[in-house]
C-alpha cells in the first residue's frame, strides 16, 4: 500500500481522500491524528505532500509509483484541478551551465522546457554562491542538484547546488560534511536524535551525514532505522549513477531519483475539499478558499469553526470587509496558463464592489504600443481597460477605451473559477475567448489553442468541453 504524509491547510480534506483511495497516510500532524480515529503511524512515506507557499495548490515528491497514486487521487479532485510533472524535480541532478551571476548567487540554465503548443522554453535554477563549491562565473558548467523546487506558476526558480542530497520526511542525507549527523531540530548539537543516529543499525556511507527534520522527534526506533536504511539505500544508488554519468551524455539531466508534480486547486476544487473535511470535522463554506488567501484570513476561519460556526454560503461579503479587496484597494491579475506558468497582466484599482452579486471591478490604465490581441486594434498610452470579476464565474469581461471614453472593444476571457484574494485575482486561463469588436461584431478565437493544451496533456477534455460550452453560451449572450 502506497504511503503518504500531507501538511498545510489541505491536511484534513486530503487525508480523507487519500484514504478513502485506500493510500496509507502516515506521519500525521498532532491536529490531523486528533480528527481521525484511526493508526496514523509515523514512518517515512512513500510520498510527501505539502501545501506550496501561496496556499494555491500542492506539491507532491516521492517515489514515481508513489507519485502516480497521489495524481490519480488529486486529479479526481475537481474539473479545475490541474497537476503537472515538475521541469526541476526535487534531487534530480543537471549538468547545467552558468547563464549570469545575480546578487546572491547564479542563475544556470537546466534544460528545455515545453508550452500548451509544444514550443521550447528554457528551465532555470538559482544556485546561491553559499551552496556551490568554489567560485561561480558566466558560463562556468557544473554538475548541480535540485534542493528545493518551486511550482511553475510561481516566479521562484527551483533553488539548486553542487553538493548531493537525498531527502525524506523523517531526515535527509547530505554527501560532503565530516560528521555523521549534520543537522537536529533546532540546531542542537546534544538533541536526542543525535543520540540515537550512533545506536542505529544502519551503516551511513562515508562522508554522507545525517540531518533529521521535526517529524522524526518522537518517532519508534524501528521508524527511524527504517528511514535511515531507506535513505542510505538510495543514497547509494544517486551516488552511482552520477559518479559513473558520461559528461557527453546526450541532455543535461544526469539523474532523477524522485518524481515531483505540482497541484493547482480551482475554486471547484477548494469547494470539493471542504466537502471531504466535513465528513471529518466542522467546516465552512469556504473553508479552503477563504484559507488560500492570507495567513490572517486563515487563522479567523480556525476561529470561526472553533466557536461552532454552521456552514452556509461562500461570505463573499465579510470575507472581502475584513480582509480586501474592497473600493479603491489595488488588486493583481494573476493569468494562469495550463502549461503550469502564470504571469501577471498588472495592478489595477477597484472602482466597484457589488457584495450581492460577489463581483469587483477593476481599472487598469496602459501604456501604448502594440495592439490589442485578437481586437486588432492599436493600444494607445490613455487607454483604460476596466474588468469585472465575479467570483466563481468561468469568464470575465475586460472593456478597452480610448482616452476620451470611446469603446474600442470588449475581450471576454474563457478561464477556471474566478477567486478574489485580498492581493490577486487568480485564475487559470482556457485558451478560448470571446471578443466583441466596437462595431458590434462577435467572434470566438483560440479554439486551436485549446485543442493544443488538450494534445499537450495540459488540460483534460472535461474541462476542455466545460471551456468550449462557457464560450458558446456566452457568445449567443452578447451577440
Amino acid at each position: 500500500m502506497t504511503s503518504v504524509r500531507v501538511r498545510g491547510i489541505y491536511a484534513t480534506a486530503l487525508t480523507q481522500r487519500f484514504r478513502e483511495a485506500d493510500l496509507d497516510v502516515v506521519a500525521a500532524s498532532p491536529p490531523i491524528r486528533e480528527r481521525f480515529d484511526a493508526d496514523l503511524p509515523t514512518r517515512e512515506p512513500d510520498a510527501d505532500v505539502w501545501m506550496t507557499g501561496d496556499r494555491q495548490g500542492v506539491g507532491i515528491v516521492g517515489d514515481p509509483a508513489a507519485a502516480e497514486d497521489v495524481r490519480a487521487v488529486l486529479a479526481e479532485t475537481g474539473v479545475d484541478t490541474l497537476v503537472w510533472d515538475a521541469d526541476a524535480p526535487r534531487g534530480a541532478v543537471f549538468d547545467a551551465t552558468v547563464e549570469r551571476a545575480l546578487g546572491s548567487g547564479a542563475v544556470v540554465s537546466l534544460g528545455d522546457s515545453e508550452g500548451d503548443g509544444g514550443e521550447k522554453g528554457t528551465t532555470e535554477g538559482f544556485l546561491p554562491f553559499d551552496a556551490a563549491d568554489g567560485y561561480v562565473e558566466e558560463d562556468d558548467d557544473l554538475r548541480v542538484q535540485v534542493h528545493d523546487p518551486n511550482p511553475p506558476w510561481r516566479d521562484d526558480r527551483p533553488v539548486v547546488g553542487t553538493e548531493l542530497e537525498v531527502g525524506g520526511a523523517l531526515a535527509s542525507l547530505v554527501r560532503g560534511v565530516d560528521s555523521l549527523v549534520a543537522g537536529t531540530p533546532g540546531g542542537s548539537t546534544d538533541h536526542e536524535l543525535a543520540r540515537t543516529t550512533e545506536i542505529l543499525p544502519v551503516d551511513v556511507p562515508d562522508e554522507w551525514g545525517v540531518r533529521w527534520q521535526y517529524a522524526a522527534e518522537g518517532a519508534e526506533m524501528d521508524a527511524l532505522s527504517g528511514a535511515l536504511s531507506g535513505l542510505v539505500e538510495r543514497a547509494e544508488e544517486l551516488e552511482a549513477v552520477v559518479d559513473n554519468a558520461d559528461v557527453e551524455q546526450d541532455g543535461p539531466r544526469v539523474a532523477t531519483p524522485e518524481a515531483t508534480l505540482w497541484a493547482w486547486f480551482g475554486r471547484e476544487s477548494r469547494f470539493a475539499l471542504d466537502d471531504a473535511r466535513r465528513d471529518v470535522t466542522d467546516t465552512l463554506t469556504g473553508h479552503h478558499r477563504v484559507k488560500a488567501g492570507c495567513e490572517a484570513a486563515s487563522a479567523a476561519v480556525d476561529f470561526a469553526e472553533s466557536l461552532g460556526a454552521a456552514p452556509g454560503s461562500f461570505p463573499f461579503d465579510a470575507v472581502t470587509d475584513r480582509f480586501g479587496p474592497t473600493e479603491d484597494d489595488s488588486v493583481a491579475i494573476h493569468h494562469g496558463k495550463p502549461a503550469g506558468d502564470c504571469f501577471s497582466l498588472g495592478r489595477g484599482d477597484v472602482v466597484e464592489r457589488n457584495v450581492e452579486k460577489a463581483q469587483v471591478t477593476v481599472r487598469r490604465e496602459m501604456t501604448g504600443g502594440g495592439t490589442y490581441d485578437a481586437l486588432g486594434v492599436d493600444r494607445e498610452a490613455g487607454d483604460t481597460a476596466t474588468t469585472r470579476f465575479t467570483e466563481g464565474n468561468w469568464w470575465y469581461p475586460t472593456v478597452y477605451r480610448g482616452e476620451e471614453g470611446s469603446v474600442k472593444g470588449t475581450y471576454i476571457n474563457v478561464s477556471t473559477p474566478v477567486e478574489v484574494f485580498p492581493d490577486a485575482v487568480r485564475y487559470v486561463d482556457l485558451h478560448v475567448d470571446v471578443i466583441k469588436h466596437a462595431d458590434g461584431a462577435v467572434e470566438l478565437v483560440d479554439e486551436d489553442e485549446l485543442a493544443a493544451a488538450v494534445d499537450a496533456g495540459h488540460v483534460t477534455q472535461e474541462l476542455a468541453d466545460r471551456a468550449l460550452d462557457v464560450a458558446e453560451r456566452v457568445r449567443r449572450a452578447v451577440e
